[in-house]
């Protein structure tokens, strides 16, 4: 079953990153309900091995193309975001340390596996994807555009994605520059 975890998120994966043509050092936020990805409703049955399995699937394809990942926490710990210091620079770091049950088994295991983690409160990344309805909209920056996913579940968990495009401004006689839609 694990295995089969791990495939199902590194189609996904990959089918966002292509579609929102994702760079080397761009940012993907995930957040995941290891408790839906399992059948259980958000939050009632957190499951270390099935997140451990879908972030082994994420982690790879996003390490192979340079992409950084940002794991989004659950609600105990306000949705704050684990991701590597490397992609955060300049960021704010606050101090917590997440748990399968107090931040959630997906950011726990991303912060066992990152070589150099922090924790952050927020941050805007460049697409998102979603594994159980856990509301990764916060996280994005403006504008952000629904990607209609042909791999649109892991496990029993529904998934939603999202990728970001930059403002339109300037009014109707404004030239806008297709490839960045």
């Amino acid at each position: 079953m694990f295995e089969e975890l791990t495939e199902q998120a590194a189609k996904c994966v990959e089918e966002l990153c292509d579609t929102a043509k994702l760079k080397k050092g761009q940012i993907l936020v995930v957040g995941c309900s290891s408790s839906e990805v399992c059948g259980d409703r958000i939050g009632k049955n957190s499951s270390p091995e099935a997140a451990e399995a879908v972030f082994a699937g994420i982690y790879k394809v996003l390490q192979e193309r340079g992409i950084y990942l940002a794991a989004q926490c659950c609600e105990h710990l306000n949705r704050a975001i684990i991701t590597e210091r490397a992609a955060v620079p300049f960021a704010e770091i606050v101090n917590v340390v997440p748990q399968p049950k107090a931040g959630g088994s997906f950011a726990t295991t991303a912060y066992k596996n990152f070589s150099d983690p922090v924790a952050l409160e927020e941050i805007k990344a460049d697409a998102g994807l979603d594994i159980g309805d856990t509301f990764i909209g916060m996280h994005l920056k403006k504008v952000a555009v629904p990607v209609r996913l042909e791999n649109h579940t892991i496990g029993k968990a529904h998934i939603t994605a999202a990728r970001v495009r930059p403002k339109f401004i300037g009014g109707e006689r404004a030239h806008y520059d297709e490839e960045l839609k």
